[in-house]
């Protein structure tokens, strides 16, 4: 395809199988590097052919583990800046750090703001990205943001797998959390369903530790999809899934775009009164992470036309109006 030859994408380690997706919906392969490690753990990196004048695109999510993944992206940045490319564009499907976005107490760091500093210092000339967990994030950044979002996607798979349940009206979808709620009244537009909210209290003295209070909206009878950005340790969804189901609800379904699932969230999920968890591909789902509760959808050809907008210089914001 004659739009992408001065196009070059090159992987990181943290998620080479979606950076090979992308290239696949791109009809483009993936660009030569070479990753290694020193013997102190000091991160190396050599960029295999040359970038001089194109418009590159460097795909790595900052997942587990964070530090590493976020160290490897700015090296990449860095050695791609310093071989002359044109422009450097960082292909972020899951931006770590998105939850530490402000101070909730005194001392503390606003760690995300940091790590903008870091991407834009390095020589970052614009950021694609998915689901922030807060969308001010991208006020964080001195460079262009264009923030995607995975909700389409999943929307799309239940608009298909519950066709008939949205057509006698028996879906609800729920935020687990007050600060979801734009996210979910969206989702549930999309779905024309009714919208539910689970009023919860997070103990500031224990992390990833919260108590269902109360649901606020209707939810007996009918069938509750639990709507979030992330899943991390499933303690709030799993506690909201139990808490539904004491209300009345049919059953509970629960999807997020990114699936950290860290700790005992697997084990939780298994246990749960959630029937299935479906997320996207922002984050590898290896085998230590299998169960069958959880399906996987590509996001990667929603990545794949953005990085052709972008680089054809056409607007971005129509992909969040279909």
């Amino acid at each position: 395809m004659s739009d992408t030859e001065e196009i070059k994408i090159f992987s990181g380690t943290a998620h080479h199988d979606f950076a090979k997706r992308v290239c696949s919906e791109l009809g483009m392969r993936l660009s030569a590097s070479k990753h290694y490690r020193f013997s102190d753990g000091e991160i190396g990196l050599s960029i295999e052919e040359s970038v001089r004048g194109c418009d590159v695109y460097v795909i790595q999510p900052t997942s587990t583990p964070a530090n590493d993944n976020l160290m490897e992206l700015l090296v990449m940045i860095d050695a791609l800046k310093r071989a002359s490319a044109t422009r450097i564009n960082a292909v972020i499907p899951y931006f770590g750090y998105a939850r530490q976005d402000r101070k909730s107490k005194p001392r503390e760091a606003i760690t995300s703001k940091l790590v903008a500093n870091l991407i834009t210092g390095s020589g970052a000339h614009r950021v694609i990205t998915a689901d922030l967990h807060a969308g001010q994030i991208q006020g964080f950044f001195d460079i262009p943001v264009d923030h995607l979002t995975g909700m389409q996607l999943l929307a799309s798979y239940f608009h298909e797998q519950l066709e008939n349940e949205i057509s006698k009206n028996s879906i609800v979808v729920v935020s687990p959390d007050v600060g979801g709620v734009v996210r979910a009244r969206r989702f549930a537009v999309s779905l024309n369903a009714d919208l539910a909210i689970v009023d919860k209290r997070r103990s500031n003295e224990v992390a990833n530790y919260c108590e269902l209070m109360e649901i606020i909206g209707n939810v007996k009878g009918k069938t509750a999809i639990l709507v979030d950005d992330i899943i991390d340790t499933a303690g709030t969804l799993c506690n909201a899934a139990k808490g539904l189901m004491e209300r009345g609800a049919k059953r509970v379904l629960a999807c997020a775009t990114h699936g950290v699932l860290s700790g005992p969230a697997i084990e939780r999920l298994k246990k749960s009164m959630i029937e299935k968890v479906i997320i996207t591909d922002t984050i590898p789902l290896n085998e230590s992470k299998f169960c069958e509760k959880i399906n996987q959808l590509s996001i990667a050809p929603l990545f794949a036309e953005a990085v052709m907008r972008v680089h054809s210089e056409r607007s971005i914001s129509n992909l969040f109006e279909k």
